[in-house]
């Protein structure tokens, strides 16, 4: 089985802090800028798995990285450079205290909510009428906090705006490069015979000026359906073919674990973890439309440390 990186550990130039994340370590150089390592750590109901999925981190930060640049025009980003398959340096921004999650349908949390019969979401009105997977007449945006302890709740923007967690002109404009970086991600979308179906975008600030941070687009912070077939399915009750790692909570729930007090992790064998790469690597090459190619894998912990050091030596001169 190749090398998976499941922790890390490293010493950069000029660092203050690390923040460990399920899935990302984040390393904090002088306040300025940040290095996110994306790990191959892989989590499911708010559980880290004990193995890693190698080149999982490479293919989320190499699709995020991807989208960034190809939405730079809409918002500036944090995105400085990725000096590394599987790293991303980029600025050092103050995050806003609210997640900007955007619907395009009603699906997931929302469908959730809608069956148990609330007609009203983050403050937009919901329709009677509607079944699972339908598309929204316009996109919906549904904002969270950001929760330090627990998980995010939903809020409406009459209440961030009441609670001054973000400026009224400022929250303008989240929306506005919401609104903007949806549209872009569904044209993308499109062009590979994907819909892109809802998705959470995160800000910050720094000088003054709004940043895009963290990952865009990526199958781990975003829902995908297959756009053959999504009509006939609609009209059947059928479940909708789906481009995320929602197989990986499926096969936990086949093996008795849901998260939940006292349920075992079921035993990851060699022979999965490598169909979960591959799988990834699968939603790498559809949701870009690229050929994957595998970083070198044999000591990836000395590769990142020697890739950024160098990078970083360069930057802070």
């Amino acid at each position: 089985m190749q090398n998976a990186i499941v922790e890390t550990n490293f010493n950069f130039p000029r660092q203050k802090d690390v923040y460990k994340g399920k899935v990302r370590d984040v390393y904090n150089i002088d306040d300025n800028f940040l290095v996110m390592v994306v790990s191959d750590r892989i989590s499911a109901f708010d559980v880290v798995l004990p193995k890693g999925i190698p080149f999982k981190g490479q293919v989320l930060n190499q699709i995020a990285a991807g989208f960034l640049d190809a939405t730079s025009d809409i918002v500036p980003n944090w995105k400085v450079a990725t000096p590394d398959p599987m790293v991303t340096v980029g600025h050092f921004c103050e995050p806003f205290k609210v997640e900007m999650v955007i619907r395009g349908y009603l699906t997931g949390h929302a469908w959730r909510e809608y069956k148990s019969g609330k007609r009203e979401l983050c403050g937009n009105p919901l329709p009677d009428g509607m079944v699972e997977n339908q598309k929204f007449e316009k996109p919906l945006i549904t904002p969270t906090t950001k929760a330090d302890v627990g998980h995010d709740e939903d809020i409406s923007r009459e209440e961030i705006l009441k609670q001054g967690l973000v400026s009224e002109e400022d929250y303008a404009l989240l929306e506005k490069y919401t609104m903007e970086l949806f549209q872009r991600g569904t044209e993308m979308a499109a062009e590979k015979g994907l819909i892109l179906v809802d998705t959470k975008y995160e800000f910050g600030k720094k000088d003054g000026k709004i940043y895009l941070i963290d990952e865009i687009h990526t199958p781990d912070s975003s829902r995908y359906f297959y756009a053959d077939g999504y009509e006939e399915r609609l009209k059947k009750g059928e479940a909708q073919r789906q481009l995320s790692k929602e197989f990986v909570r499926q096969w936990l729930i086949e093996n008795g674990f849901q998260g939940r007090e006292g349920q075992q992790i079921p035993d990851m064998n060699e022979e999965y973890i490598n169909e979960v790469s591959e799988r990834y690597i699968e939603l790498f090459e559809k949701i870009t439309g690229d050929s994957f190619q595998k970083a070198k894998a044999e000591d990836v912990a000395g590769r990142i440390e020697k890739n950024v050091t160098s990078y970083l030596k360069d930057l802070l001169k």
